[in-house]
């Protein structure tokens, strides 16, 4: 009898491209991809923070409770994690860490299932999921990191820069299904792309425009040290061709030059507002995200005040918040011995303060839509004639269109701001 499998990924979309690679590995390998009654459970983690460790130790224990036969793999940054700690979860039949996260599929065929899967097959195999299901793919194009911020565990637990070829990248994009619309490129640091293959980020940029025809190009996290002057000339002369979406993750962590120095971000505030500014003036309703980490050490109320009004003036749309937590063999978690941490309260404090401001500038760029016009991926049917989109700079909106359009990119109107969210109309 076929064996099926479900997956499920935690945290970035690195660990999402690396879940939709090893799907596609063993459906090939003749297992069936089945959400409702999978014989293999496959978790692929995330320990960016203890709340995402404990999130994939949750899942764990609700797998075991509701399918005591499933065999359950987990791999990432936390099975890495445990691995090295000597962590154990008797729930789990095999942890497996980032570095021979590539072999899963092999491993899962010789040691996990016992049996031979019935059909092999050489063709592409798609398993469905929110990505696939409307024309996108994501593409792992780097992993590892050698910044070693004091505050981040990734590089122990992901090792030094490890980049995939220009060639196989697009190599990559040019045998996809040919109805894909999107394809989304990611990195655990981008700007270490080609550290180990002498290969550039902004090369590969516009290789990927002169040499694919994907409709839209867009980025996972793009980190600080990538906004050079060669990659600000390089995006002006991509820009006229319309592929690349208006979207910019950047994380920033903090926006007071005490905080990023203890950060060890190499880089102040005043030169992120510079970039961010080049980068905003360059296309209009360009969206830029961050991340903010409240309550690092040393933190005082006077150098939150900074952050919060670094976030109150620059062109920020959205960010993700966190409360800093120490993790085991950072700098940080060494540092912490001799430097004051903010209380919980005092953290929770000011999370929630940015929260609102959050709320507030990402409702006014929000607003600043209507009357206007962009070009906009369909994703999914909605309800009374409405389909779910992407705009071409990655703001999601409900767009009223004639028959079923999902996978298609088309040209809407924003008519309206309503109930959060944006509405509109083919143009």
């Amino acid at each position: 009898m076929q064996k099926t499998f479900y997956s499920h990924s935690f945290g970035c979309r690195v660990n999402q491209a690396e879940k939709e690679a090893l799907d596609k590995q063993l459906s090939s390998l003749g297992y069936r991809f089945d959400p409702q009654n999978p014989d293999i459970y496959i978790i692929n983690s995330c320990a960016v923070t203890h709340k995402a460790e404990r999130e994939a130790r949750q899942l764990v224990y609700q797998i075991r409770r509701s399918y005591p036969d499933i065999k359950i793999v987990v791999t990432g940054c936390a099975a890495t994690n445990w691995l090295k700690r000597g962590v154990d979860v008797p729930e789990i039949d095999y942890l497996v860490d980032n570095q021979n996260k590539e072999y899963i599929a092999e491993l899962i065929t010789k040691q996990v299932d016992t049996q031979e899967p019935q059909q092999h097959t050489s063709q592409p195999v798609v398993v469905p999921d929110k990505y696939t299901k409307s024309g996108r793919i994501i593409i792992k194009i780097q992993d590892g990191c050698n910044r070693f911020c004091s505050f981040c565990i990734v590089p122990y637990l992901r090792g030094l820069p490890k980049s995939r070829s220009t060639e196989a990248i697009i190599q990559h994009i040019n045998e996809a299904d040919p109805s894909t619309k999107e394809v989304i490129l990611t990195a655990i640091n981008t700007e270490a792309f080609g550290y180990d293959s002498k290969e550039s980020f902004v090369n590969l940029l516009t290789q990927v425009v002169e040499q694919t025809t994907v409709p839209r190009i867009s980025f996972g996290s793009i980190h600080p040290w990538s906004f050079r002057d060669e990659f600000f000339e390089a995006y002006a002369k991509l820009i006229p061709a319309r592929r690349l979406v208006n979207f910019f993750h950047i994380p920033l962590q903090s926006g007071c030059n005490k905080i990023l120095t203890l950060m060890k971000r190499g880089y102040t505030r005043e030169e992120f507002l510079q970039k961010l500014d080049r980068l905003n003036a360059m296309e209009p309703f360009t969206f830029i995200g961050t991340d903010i980490i409240v309550g690092y050490l040393e933190e005082t109320d006077k150098d939150f005040e900074d952050t919060y009004d670094f976030l109150s003036r620059a062109p920020i749309s959205k960010f993700h918040i966190f409360r800093f937590s120490k993790r085991q063999h950072t700098a940080a978690f060494h540092m912490a011995k001799r430097l004051m941490e903010p209380t919980p309260d005092a953290k929770l404090k000011r999370a929630k303060a940015l929260a609102e401001l959050n709320k507030r500038k990402y409702n006014t760029f929000l607003e600043s839509h209507v009357g206007n016009r962009f070009s906009a991926l369909i994703l999914e049917k909605g309800e009374d004639g409405y389909q779910h989109a992407l705009l071409s700079n990655q703001m999601a909106a409900i767009i009223k269109v004639g028959g079923d359009k999902v996978g298609e990119i088309v040209d809407v109107s924003v008519e309206e701001y309503k109930e959060g969210k944006l509405v509109g109309s083919v143009a």
